[in-house]
Parts: C-alpha cells; structure tokens; sequence
C-alpha cells in the first residue's frame, strides 16, 4: 500500500475512508488488518456466514418486510414493547431524526465523542455546549460537573455515551438514572448505548427500562458493532411509547434492507454463540491493552468498548504514525485529530484477536521507536497542512463553547462538586478573548416563577411494561448536586448563533443536513441486559 492510498484520508470528509475505497486503491484485491471500525470479529459465526451466502440470491432480490414486521421480531428477541421502539437504518439515521424533530435550539455533549452528535445538530444550525472531557481524569465524565455546565448553559438536550466514544469511559446504571432524574425538566435526555453490550463492569447496565418510564429520555442502540455487521446498517431506539412513535412516524417503510430482516430473523437460534463472542471480546481487551501498555512512553486509557484509547509517545505525530503501519505493516488505525476534543497524538484500536494484536505490537514498535525502542517518530514538518489536529477548535471550545457565553463552562467546571468519585476539574487557565456574539443571539434574563428543586432520587423498579410517569413529590432531604438553580433555567441561544460542523472545524464542502447480559439455556438476552 502506497502513497496513492494514504492520499485518500486527505481527500474523505469522514473520519476515515471506507474499506472498500482503501481495498480498490491497494489494487491487489485485499483490505488491510482493521484495528479502526469497531465491530465483534467473533460474530456473526463462520456456520451463520454460511447460512446467509447461500441465501444471498434471495436476500438482495426482493422487497424485505415493513419496517414494524422487522422491528416487531427485534422486540419478541429483546423482550421489549414495539411500540416503544423505532429501528432505524444504522444509528446515525436516527441521530438525524432525533436532531430534526427533538433538539429545537441546543445541545450538550462530553467531548471528545462520537463525531455525528457534535456535527449533526450543528450542521443543521443548533447551538453545540461542548463539555470537555479532561486528560488529566483520564477523560472520566463527572456527571455532578456535566449537570452544573447544562444549567449554566441553559442548554435544552443533553447526551451522554455510555460508554463512550473514542475513550471507552463508563458510567454506572444507577448514577445514569440520577442523572435523567435530575434533567427532566430538559427536552430531551439521550443516552447512547452503541457499545454497551461491551462493557462488563456491570451485569445489567442499561437503562432502557427505565427509559420507558419517562417521557422525555431516549436510549440509542447500535445492531452492527455488536453483531459485526456495519455494512448493514441497523440499530434502535428505546423511549416512551409517545416519544418513540413520533420518531417512528417519519421513518419510511422500507428503511430497513433484506439484510437487516435476514440477521434479525436468524438471531433466536444464536443466542448463546453470541454471548460466547462477547465473552471472548472482553478477554481480548485485557491482552491487548497488557500488550500496548509495555511499549514505552504509549498510555492506554480504561475501556469498557471493543476499543482502546491510547496517547502516543512524546513527539509521535498521529497522522505519521497512521500512514506508515498501512504503508509498511497493512494495518488500518483510526487517528484520532479530527474528533472535537481530541488530537492527532491519539490513536483509537479497536479490540482485535491475539494473532492480529501481536502484528499491531510489532508494526507501532518498528514506526515509533525504529531499531532503538523508546525513539518516538518525529512530528510533521513546520508548515504542512496534513496534520488533522484540532488545536484551533480546542481553542474556540474553551473560548466560547462552540457560540457565545464565554466563560460560563470555567465557572461551571471550576464550581462543581465532584461525584461519584470523579476527579475534580483543573482550575481553568485564562481564556482567550472570545468570538464575538451577534446581539441577537444574546440570552435574555426572563422573569419567571422559581423553579422547584429536583427531588433526591429512589430506587426505580425493573417494570415489565411501559407505565405513565408518575410526577414526582417535593424531597425535605437536601438538594441533590444535580438539582435545578433556584432561579428559571435560561432559554437557550437560537439556532441562528449556531456554527456549522465545517466553521467549527475550519474547513468548507459540509453542507447543511436537509429539514446485555448473558443468555439463559438457550434464549437471548434481553435489551436490560437481564
């Protein structure tokens, strides 16, 4: 693989370019190792791979079955109400629906993240709180210090990612509930379960029951990267039956393909092959994180993903590194310069079998120490613009946080209380002086009543079925860290002082977007994990 693949990654506006593309430009027929698109290589099982080859006439001849049809048999494997949930063709399609229909003005996410929650709603004009994950806490999200710079803000949605994407953090079942219980006063909550049936921190971590119970949460789950099946393109969300009809309603029929309705049909007899996958993932993260962690100078990050967030050595350039191990050693990493929040000295790898890691080790050895282990490769030279870092955006995220209301992330970070056990933020260093506002898009101080404080939190039953939320009874206890200011939340900035995803970046060409658990004898397991 040569220069003319390489050149690909400065000629894609994604992350990476696809594998196809990278397969036709080696012009030998064959892909490299994949350490970069994060999927189970354990499943589906060469049997099922099989099954479907021979099915393959028949798959892509025909119409598949409705979207509820699929949707519907998803539901019967996963024990859930199909009116609670909506299947989409892959998460980002539903990302795109969630942003159209139910972020009205602003959103907050922890950054760094998964990129189609920071661009997707800027794309479409939306105010984007970016709240920036610290190296320093190992990029730990404190949940009390997320709450403090929502209400700063006066932002109206808010998304976690659990865990999340590119670092692997993870959060406990029962601080994520808290959590929704104390922004229910927002639009929207989102928690993005994409990798969650990789984590084994917790027997039954997610909250998708709990989800159902209230009317303003969404959980988003991800089909491909646990099944190993990307180019298919499916996954789901789990909310309030109202809130997830009405995402439901815009869907087209046929937005799920005959591949989709094919696998989900063939999950019930693969239960148990599937939850052996998972099994044998979670011991591959060990190794390969014990592997890269004895190469000098390279830092791995805790995960609870199929992935490892790792910091190259001092002086490695991420960009340098990528292009040699697919040059010289036909390995596919994903640099990291282009997530908002991070940059070009961190590589994410995802969790791979024993043979491939050890190819890994040796290839990041021979780039980044050379003969004499412990010589980091040089960065790039002074002037080039290859260099996918994003030290400007960095920069404008601590000025101004994406638009406006300079300041108020310092003071909410610097002001919060630490929870959980999460390392308390860094003092903030003097900001820059901000990007100017338009007067228009300044945040008025509206008069209102107070708004009462969020109650301290109780224990949530595992329901069977979707209830009516029941409201909550004023709490004598002390206010929890996560409670509402005494004053009104502030309404947020309008969309029009939003940037777009390419402004924030620096770069032009992105146009605006157009208006588990373990199974029991044999079943599956269901979407609790239970």
């Amino acid at each position: 693989m040569g220069e003319n693949v390489t050149s690909l990654f400065r000629a894609t506006a994604a992350h990476s370019p696809s594998m196809a593309a990278l397969t036709r430009a080696a012009g030998d027929g064959g892909g490299p190792i994949d350490f970069c698109i994060p999927v189970n290589p354990y499943f589906p099982t060469p049997g099922m791979w099989d099954e479907m080859s021979s099915r393959l006439r028949d798959i892509i001849t025909y119409y598949p079955s409705s979207a509820d049809t699929i949707t519907s048999e998803l539901c019967n494997l996963l024990q859930l109400p199909p009116q609670a949930v909506a299947m989409g063709n892959g998460s980002t399609e539903l990302i795109t629906w969630i942003d159209h229909l139910l972020v009205r003005e602003s959103l907050a996410i922890p950054v760094p993240t998964f990129g189609r929650w920071t661009d997707q709603p800027m794309e479409t004009g939306k105010r984007v709180d970016m709240f920036p994950l610290q190296e320093s806490s190992g990029f730990a999200l404190d949940l009390a210090q997320y709450a403090e710079f929502i209400r700063a803000r006066g932002t109206r949605a808010a998304v976690i990612c659990n865990p999340n994407n590119p670092d692997g953090g993870f959060l406990h079942k029962h601080a994520i509930v808290q959590f929704m219980d104390a922004m229910a006063d927002l639009d929207l909550v989102v928690i993005d379960e994409s990798f969650l049936e990789f984590a084994d921190a917790e027997a039954e971590p997610s909250v998708v029951q709990e989800a159902m119970l209230r009317p303003n949460v969404i959980v988003l789950r991800s089909l491909g990267k646990n099944f190993g099946l990307h180019g298919i393109r499916f996954g789901y969300m789990v909310a309030n039956p109202a809130l997830a009809g009405r995402v439901r309603s815009m869907l087209p029929k046929w937005n799920l393909n005959a591949f989709a309705e094919y696998v989900v049909f063939m999950l019930k007899e693969h239960g148990a092959e599937y939850a052996q996958s998972l099994q044998q993932v979670y011991r591959d993260r060990l190794d390969m994180s014990s592997q890269l962690s004895a190469l000098p100078g390279l830092t791995v990050y805790p995960s609870q993903g199929n992935f490892l967030f790792v910091r190259l050595p001092v002086g490695a350039e991420g960009t340098v590194v990528r292009d040699r191990l697919l040059t010289e050693h036909r390995i596919l990493v994903r640099e990291c310069g282009n997530k908002i929040g991070s940059s070009s000295r961190f590589l994410r790898l995802v969790v791979r079998p024993q043979t491939d890691v050890r190819r890994l080790v040796s290839g990041l050895e021979q780039v980044l120490y050379g003969t004499r282990r412990g010589a980091a490769v040089p960065e790039l030279a002074t002037g080039t613009s290859y260099s996918s870092g994003t030290a400007a955006v960095d920069r404008l995220v601590g000025a101004s946080n994406g638009a406006g209301m300079p300041g108020l992330a310092a003071q909410a970070m610097a002001a919060a209380p630490s929870y959980g056990g999460g390392v308390p933020m860094p003092q903030p260093q003097p900001m820059p002086v901000p990007v100017p506002v338009p007067a228009a898009a300044q945040m008025p101080q509206p008069v209102a009543p107070q708004v009462p404080q969020v109650p301290q939190f109780p224990q949530m039953p595992q329901p069977v079925a979707p209830q009516a939320p029941q409201p909550m009874a004023p709490a004598a206890a002390a206010p929890s860290p996560f409670a509402a200011p005494s004053g009104p939340t502030p309404p947020g900035v309008p969309a029009r002082g939003g940037l777009t995803a390419a402004q924030v970046r620096g770069t032009n060409g992105l146009a605006p977007a157009p208006a588990s658990g373990w199974p029991n004898s044999g079943s599956w397991p269901n979407a609790a994990g239970a």
